[in-house]
């Protein structure tokens, strides 16, 4: 009998074993159906869920057609030549800096169909995207903003807030839009990000931005990944694809 009991023990400590293979399924598990998963494990390998565009809404939750740009924002946005919105033109005629493979900053890195990893070690959590390899640094250690020279992904420190991980992102350059639209940002912009795991294949972020020099009122926006197990981050490099190569091509042909 004892041993009957050791072996229902041991079935039901392997059915819940964090070593067995994930399932990727249409069927998403609550976070109380994994009790071997915590809220606050974000480690991973993710992709966008939702649609590539971004889509703007007020602290009210309002979805904005027309972003509340001061009238430097507004220049800057009416020069720009898109791929997406009023303004767009194709991808080799485009002056968006992803276009001409340039850090594409936060939160446009969000815009990748690419996947992205998530590493959680003592101090830090990393996201590691495919896209060109770009890398985050959170760091989790207590540290305030270092802000010694302005960047293109910023500089990011987070904590917990309970199940929520909040990301708190200044330090940026102004060489980045917020989206495939054109809109541009100013070295003012201030990300804060509160990502939570809604369950288990799936990671919620929720995005608030201010930029005092380019818009006159909180921008907010939302953007959904899924989990996906047994996935692996591979070589992407953005010099060497065909739209890049078009891009260079038309360039350097318009300088003759």
């Amino acid at each position: 009998m004892k041993w009957s009991r050791v072996r229902i023990v041991l079935m039901i400590i392997l059915g819940f074993s964090p070593l067995l293979p994930a399932q990727d399924t249409e069927h998403s598990a609550t976070l109380s159906d994994k009790p071997t998963i915590s809220a606050q494990d974000l480690s991973g390998v993710w992709i966008q869920a939702s649609a590539v565009s971004i889509q703007w809404f007020d602290s009210q939750g309002n979805r904005l057609k027309d972003l509340p740009m001061t009238p430097w924002a507004e220049t800057k946005f009416k020069a720009n030549s898109p791929t997406h919105g009023p303004n767009e033109v194709s991808s080799v005629l485009s002056t968006d800096p992803i276009a001409k493979c340039l850090p594409p900053g936060v939160p446009s890195i969000y815009m990748m169909t690419f996947p992205m990893e998530i590493v959680q070690i003592p101090g830090r959590v990393i996201m590691f995207f495919e896209y060109d390899h770009y890398v985050r640094q959170i760091f989790t250690d207590g540290r305030p903003h270092q802000n010694l020279t302005p960047t293109w992904m910023g500089d990011s420190i987070g904590k917990w807030q309970g199940d929520s991980f909040v990301i708190d992102t200044n330090g940026f350059n102004d060489k980045t839009w917020i989206d495939n639209e054109g809109h541009p940002h100013s070295d003012a912009l201030h990300v804060i990000e509160r990502i939570r795991r809604i369950d288990h294949q799936t990671m919620e972020d929720d995005i608030n931005l201010e930029d005092p020099k380019a818009y006159t009122t909180t921008l907010t926006t939302k953007r959904i990944l899924t989990l996906k197990a047994g996935w692996n981050i591979v070589e992407y490099i953005c010099e060497d694809n065909d739209t890049f190569l078009e891009y260079q091509k038309t360039a350097t042909e318009g300088n003759k």
